[in-house]
């Protein structure tokens, strides 16, 4: 970096910042337009999109579903946040946050609003007694569920950003938030050294959030950086990775208000199980011009 900026007193908003999200980020919450959202016949709706933070969920209701909990059948419906489907009024009604995931629960008495990942995957595992690990090991497995909820916008906001989407790359901000998601890895690479999961012998809802993020960059997946973190060299963190990979109800839930790559890998909609099989992009009439 050559330019040296000075901050001003006081910071304005007068022109976009640049880089591959510009035309979305604003300083101001609220809607920006009357939308109402769509809603299915079953006991959850979710609006989201397969970015890691929205498959957190997808995958945790088709664990549940693999589970045999019938009773968390859901209608997924794609939030497309290029477009700003998020800053309508529906979704902030849900989400004031603007950011998905976003779920109604309205398998009760009364309709319950649930947004951050994080919370509706443990509204969802306290729901169901489901994905919680053993109750003695409950502080272990929340901790790490909080430490993803922590670590992620360094290795998203920070190292994404400004390897993958900056306007122009500069040295002082990849460095730093390279630094910072190697060590994160780390982190992780030296407690899968000892435990099968990340709190111990069960699966949790700490994997589900984590492996949404790491396991995809262990995977190859994110921000095209595979070789450029050395992901090949955390070995225990890849043979987590691979495993959840493997697990059918993963595979499932990757696919869902997934918008890109592979035609047949993406499911826009998610209303039934058969879905799988019978709606995917490939499948679907072709939009009319």
């Amino acid at each position: 970096m050559t330019d040296t900026y000075t901050p001003p007193k006081v910071w304005t908003w007068d022109s976009e910042s640049g880089g591959k999200f510009a035309s979305i980020n604003r300083p101001i919450a609220g809607p920006t337009h009357d939308k109402e959202l769509p809603r299915g016949e079953h006991p959850f709706q979710l609006y989201s999109l397969a970015t890691p933070n929205g498959v957190k969920v997808t995958v945790m209701l088709e664990e549940l579903l693999a589970a045999g909990h019938k009773g968390a059948e859901y209608d997924a419906y794609l939030i497309n946040i290029g477009e700003g489907d998020q800053f309508g009024s529906g979704f902030v009604g849900v989400n004031p946050n603007s950011k998905i995931p976003a779920l109604m629960d309205l398998s009760g008495d009364k309709e319950v609003r649930v947004f951050e990942s994080g919370a509706i995957l443990l509204h969802l595992a306290e729901k169901f007694d489901a994905f919680l690990g053993p109750k003695e090991n409950r502080a272990e497995m929340i901790s790490w569920l909080f430490w993803q909820m922590g670590s992620a916008p360094y290795l998203g906001g920070g190292f994404g950003h400004f390897y993958a989407y900056a306007p122009e790359k500069w040295e002082y901000p990849i460095n730093r938030f390279a630094m910072e998601t190697k060590r994160q890895l780390d982190v992780l690479n030296r407690q899968l050294a000892e435990n099968k999961y990340l709190a111990g012998d069960e699966y949790t809802i700490a994997d589900i959030a984590i492996w949404s993020w790491y396991g995809a960059l262990a995977l190859g997946r994110l921000y095209e950086a595979a070789e450029f973190l050395d992901v090949e060299s955390y070995e225990h963190v890849q043979r987590w990775a691979k495993e959840i990979n493997d697990r059918p109800a993963v595979k499932r839930g990757v696919m869902v208000n997934r918008s890109w790559g592979d035609l047949d890998k993406q499911l826009h909609e998610r209303h039934a199980a058969e879905d799988f099989e019978t709606r995917t992009a490939d499948k679907l009439e072709p939009a009319a011009e």
